[in-house]
């Protein structure tokens, strides 16, 4: 189980293949991560609940890179 207080700001996010796809920029809540903004200006966030691995300091996910940038929400959707 994922304690939340270990993700922490400019953490890397990784998908499951170990690919890095963003930073977090902070906890919103207990179970939901924003990230920092992505090139074209978007904050992005995802759920605790994608959360694998927080080992090395890094945020690890169990999605594919498709999958987090099908499946992750925008600032203006959340």
């Amino acid at each position: 189980m994922i304690d939340a207080r270990d993700i922490k700001p400019d953490m890397p996010v990784t998908t499951a293949q170990s690919e890095h796809v963003a930073v977090v920029d902070h906890m919103v809540s207990d179970d939901l991560i924003k990230l920092k903004q992505d090139t074209s200006g978007v904050h992005h966030f995802i759920p605790v609940s994608w959360v694998i691995s927080t080992e090395g300091g890094i945020v690890k996910i169990n999605r594919t890179l498709a999958q987090m940038t099908t499946d992750w929400a925008t600032e203006a959707s959340s």
